[in-house]
C-alpha cells in the first residue's frame, strides 16, 4: 500500500500556483508548506512537492507518471484546462483510451518541473 508520493520541484511557489487549483479541484487541500516543500492530502499527507534534499536540481523521470482519479469525465476536461491554464503543457488531451480500456477516459499533462500526471475516471459521464 502507498503512504504517499513525492515529485521533486525546482520552484515551491510556481508548483503551488500549478497543483493548488488543480488539488482543489480533485478535493486535496494543502495541509503544510514552507520553502522545502509543499504537502497535499484530505487529513493526511498524500502528495507532495520536495526540493530534493541533495541540493541537485529536480528532474522528472522518463516514463514515470502519476494518475489522479477523477469522479466524471468533466473533472476530467477540468483538471486538463486548470493544468493548461496554469503553467501545465498537455500530453493528450481529454478522450477515452481504448488501449487500456473502453471506459477509460484520462488526459495526460506535464507540470511546470516536467512530472508528467494524469487524471482518468470510468465514469460514463
Amino acid at each position: 500500500m502507498i503512504n504517499h508520493v513525492s515529485l521533486g520541484t525546482n520552484d515551491v511557489e510556481r508548483a503551488r500556483r500549478f497543483y493548488d487549483p488543480l488539488f482543489a479541484l480533485l478535493g486535496f487541500r494543502l495541509l503544510k508548506c514552507d520553502d522545502t516543500g509543499a504537502h497535499y492530502g484530505t487529513g493526511e499527507i498524500l502528495f507532495s512537492l520536495v526540493v530534493p534534499t541533495n541540493k541537485q536540481p529536480a528532474t522528472a523521470g522518463n516514463g514515470t507518471h502519476i494518475a489522479f482519479q477523477a469522479r466524471s469525465r468533466k473533472m476530467v476536461d477540468e483538471f486538463h484546462a486548470v493544468a493548461l491554464k496554469n503553467g501545465g503543457r498537455s500530453d493528450g488531451a481529454p478522450g477515452i483510451r481504448p488501449e487500456y480500456d473502453g471506459h477509460y477516459y484520462g488526459a495526460f499533462v506535464y507540470d511546470p518541473d516536467g512530472n508528467k500526471i494524469e487524471a482518468l475516471s470510468y465514469s460514463a459521464r
